[in-house]
């Protein structure tokens, strides 16, 4: 691309002698009229181009079906280059070729036969617009340097790098690769430790067979088509940091960093801004899938500059499992740490969601069912499906030897930060995410084995009489729990959304969760809908009269509970909030009130509509 007079056809011609692969000049495909009216001396407009660019696109689209092909058309305009990379984005590749304009008009008065006049050149330089993602070229070289800079850079060079090749990062260069995209893989060096880590899973997999790998970082790096696009598969926190410290002495301007770990969102708009000004863009992007959904495709939640999302999306959107109508699972999220933090969201839901089934199967256990029985209920619960219900019954039937492997897992469950996070920011932002509080201080509660153990002892239980519910009454109550759960994820999401004014969509989030992360499900397919027509879960009238219908058992579980001695936070937390939340006059006046009387902390009055504050001498 460039204006008319750099030679374009020269070197686009030379350059597909040189590829072997067909070569196509623009402005062979010009219908009369256009010809015609530049003929006369009259600039096009962008009506005049709009099907001639069309038609471009569609010649490209059809020869990247059997091949490759140079394509030389001046692409002035942005939004033309837009039109002619319609839906190949991810294949395209811009070569722009730059001059003086005295140079270029020497040239065009030298040329002969051709329809556009050398005075027309004064507006082409004014109507174009200097493209960021193409290699640009100057022309005061020879055609045959300019073929040989262009061959190299996009023949030998890859689209997209991967940087880490821990279990995620292995698994998306796999996805990527699989989706025909050239890639970089980087893994560091560390003597007798990890030693050819990028070279060995290369020659472990067949789709990797053109990918570059290295341990060397400068060597990755410009092994990158520019602008480049890197994404860091490294573990949150500091080591992030580092890596940024590692490669930014060999990054360009307008370079593309992406962090698809699970970092906090705050550190994601630090990172967002101290690499904006050193002119590098960041992308901070939750992945969630893990390991199989990296492979297989992920729900990717991407959150940065919308314009530089646009470059990355082909890639992502390739990669990401697909939801109804094939849609992918990826969606811009919105600005600065914003990506990151509805994952951290993500994984708080997720939380309560293994809560729930593990208190389930509490439940389940203390109805005297074994691991297969509990399996057979809960594939039975068809109307209430979810990836994490799947796993569950897979994990139920697992035997090693002549019992069940649940038997002899030791009840310790960890955790890597997520929640912690999503419980401090749901406190700083004031919002009752009570349930995600909960399902973390379970984990907590659950490493303290010994103590427990003890306590178990001198804490025995009398009754050992099983609870008067049915299984029917167990679904009832976990289904009622869900929807909580849901509801108080989402209620986080748009809190934090209009607190930061990320303006962000709880349909879309919805149905990128629809498929390819742990918290897929059904109701989330149904909360697509849902969204669409308000914020808030509790004013819909679907979900409410599911709450009421489902309100008698989950009662009726929580009390049997806790007669039983049965230890069910999260079932118990999706009641009690509940009834906290729907109270229109609660208990809260009197701690306002005891608030008032030790620390003279006011209080409003029920009988004052003008929202004053009183204080009262208490003695």
């Amino acid at each position: 691309m460039g204006v008319s007079g750099v030679g374009k056809s020269t070197i686009g011609s030379l350059l597909s002698k040189k590829l072997g692969i067909p070569f196509f000049d623009g402005d062979d495909y010009h219908p009369e009229s256009n010809i015609l009216k530049m003929s006369k001396g009259e600039p096009l407009n962008d009506k005049d181009r709009l099907d001639w660019l069309r038609t471009l696109n569609r010649l490209a689209v059809n020869q990247l079906k059997t091949n490759s092909c140079i394509i030389v058309c001046s692409a002035l305009k942005e939004k033309y280059r837009e039109i002619l990379a319609y839906s190949i984005e991810s294949k395209s590749k811009w070569v722009f070729l730059n001059g003086s304009f005295e140079h270029i008009l020497e040239r065009i008065k030298n040329r002969k036969g051709h329809f556009m006049p050398a005075h027309l050149l004064k507006s082409q330089f004014e109507t174009l617009e200097i493209p960021k993602n193409a290699i640009e070229i100057n022309i005061n070289q020879t055609p045959n340097n300019i073929v040989e800079i262009i061959k190299n850079e996009i023949i030998s060079k890859s689209q997209f790098g991967l940087f880490g090749l821990g279990v995620m990062g292995k698994s998306l260069c796999r996805n990527l690769a699989s989706k025909n995209f050239r890639i970089s893989m980087f893994n560091r060096h560390v003597e007798s430790k990890e030693v050819d880590v990028a070279v060995n899973f290369k020659n472990e997999f067949e789709e990797l067979s053109t990918a570059l790998a290295f341990d060397d970082i400068e060597f990755f790096v410009n092994s990158l088509q520019t602008p480049r696009k890197i994404m860091l598969m490294v573990n949150a926190g500091k080591t992030i940091d580092l890596v940024i410290e590692d490669i930014l002495p060999f990054l360009s301007a307008e370079d593309i960093l992406i962090d698809g770990g699970n970092s906090n969102y705050n550190k994601t708009k630090e990172r967002f801004d101290y690499l904006k000004s050193k002119n590098i863009h960041f992308i901070g992007t939750g992945v969630s899938g893990g390991e199989q959904g990296a492979l297989k495709g992920p729900s990717i939640m991407p959150g940065g500059d919308k314009e530089v999302y646009e470059k990355v999306k082909p890639f992502f959107e390739a990669i990401a499992a697909k939801g109804e109508n094939n849609l992918p699972c990826c969606s811009y999220i919105g600005p600065e740490g914003s990506g990151h933090f509805v994952k951290m969201v993500h994984n708080g839901i997720e939380y309560v969601e293994m809560q729930l089934l593990a208190e389930v199967y509490t439940l389940l256990k203390a109805l005297g069912n074994n691991p297969d029985q509990m399996a057979d209920i809960l594939e039975s619960w068809k109307e209430t499906n979810s990836y994490l219900l799947e796993i569950t019954i897979d994990i139920l039937r697992k035997k090693e030897g002549d019992d069940w492997l649940i038997h002899k897992i030791m009840d310790k469950a960890g955790n890597k930060g997520t929640g912690n996070w999503t419980t401090i920011t749901t406190a700083q932002l004031g919002v009752p995410s009570t349930m995600i509080a909960s399902a973390l201080f379970s984990r907590y509660t659950s490493f303290y084995k010994d103590e427990r153990t003890a306590a178990s002892i001198n804490f025995e239980a009398k009754d050992n009489s099983k609870p008067n519910i049915t299984n029917t009454d167990i679904l009832k109550a976990y289904q009622f729990a869900r929807i909580m759960n849901h509801y108080q994820g989402f209620k986080l999401i748009i809190e934090a959304s209009n607190s930061y004014k990320w303006e962000l969509n709880l349909s879309e989030l919805s149905r990128i969760w629809t498929n390819g992360c742990i918290i897929r499900s059904d109701l989330m397919v149904n909360l697509v809908e849902v969204f669409k027509s308000t914020d808030n879960l509790l004013t819909s009238d679907i979900i409410i009269q599911q709450l009421k219908s489902l309100k008698p058992s989950i009662k009726k579980v929580v009390s049997q509970g806790v007669l039983n001695e049965l230890p069910i936070p999260n079932l118990s937390e999706s009641i009690n909030f509940l009834n906290c939340f729907t109270t229109a006059n609660s208990s809260a006046n009197l701690i306002q009130a005891q608030r008032d009387y030790f620390g003279a902390h006011t209080y409003q009055r029920i009988d004052d509509k003008s929202n004053k504050f009183y204080h009262t001498n208490w003695i």
